[in-house]
């Protein structure tokens, strides 16, 4: 059995977001999936099988199974395309998401995401001391908090307490604000210790709630976000109703076989 290691959300290996693809022949124990993700201990491990004319895609963080995962969804196309394990032009992913279709443009990879918009919210007790730093908006999305910040420098500085995140209710908090630099729309981070992931490189799914969220501030369907972490990536997001399109690129950093 075949092992992935893939950057997704870069063009350059060792930065964006690491994810592990397992491709399987058929269903997996879950326990087994979930030993292997803790062994691989990324953000997130993939494992996909096809399934009729689709495939069935799982993610998991080293601790939990999670609903949606977007730099692994885009890691997985990659594997699939880049290996030989699927030959068609447009891959149907059936996910806890839902269906999720994944086609290639050129050099990026496009995901057809769920669009997740934000509702705003009072600021739950405790985001701002955990986070250290002030809110300028606060709101809710199907799992995340996406908190606006005072400016790009403070999103990039911030050092929040990880033990006090633990103690809001939400899978992850996203925190952002307006890009400094023109060739980006926006700059973003995400936290998620809930899950086992204290910083996330790169987060597509974040981007599905960042994306309409920016696009109703910017008044356009096409926004470029940069995650700003120690790895870093770009986010290309383009809003489409009730969906959002996520690109990317995507580099394999390592080929292994998983013996146990």
């Amino acid at each position: 059995m075949k092992v992935y290691q893939v950057d997704a959300f870069t063009a350059e290996p060792f930065a964006g977001n690491p994810a592990a693809v397992v491709p399987l022949e058929q269903p997996a124990a879950e326990s087994w999936m979930q030993a292997v993700a803790a062994e691989m201990n990324l953000s997130e491990t993939a494992f996909v099988h096809p399934e009729g004319d689709r495939f069935r895609l799982r993610w998991f963080t080293p601790v939990v199974e999670v609903e949606l995962c977007g730099h692994a969804t885009l890691a997985t196309s990659h594997v699939l395309w880049s290996e030989g394990l699927c030959e068609a032009e447009v891959i149907h992913y059936a996910t806890r998401s839902g269906e999720l279709l994944a086609r290639a443009e050129g050099e990026l990879i496009e995901l057809d995401f769920p669009s997740r918009p934000p509702t705003a919210i009072d600021a739950p007790a405790g985001l701002a001391e955990a986070l250290g730093a002030g809110l300028r908006w606060v709101g809710t999305s199907t799992e995340d908090l996406l908190v606006e910040l005072e400016s790009d420098e403070v999103v990039r500085s911030l050092k929040p307490d990880t033990g006090a995140l633990l103690r809001v209710t939400a899978r992850g908090i996203i925190v952002t604000a307006a890009s400094a630099d023109e060739r980006f729309d926006f700059v973003s981070r995400f936290f998620a210790p809930a899950v086992g992931v204290p910083e996330d490189p790169v987060t597509g799914s974040a981007h599905c709630v960042l994306g309409p969220f920016w696009s109703g501030r910017l008044g356009r369907h096409n926004v470029v976000g940069y995650q700003a972490s120690t790895r870093s990536g770009v986010v290309r997001v383009r809003v489409r109703g009730e969906r959002v399109a996520i690109s990317g690129r995507a580099v394999t950093v390592m080929r292994g076989d998983l013996l146990a």
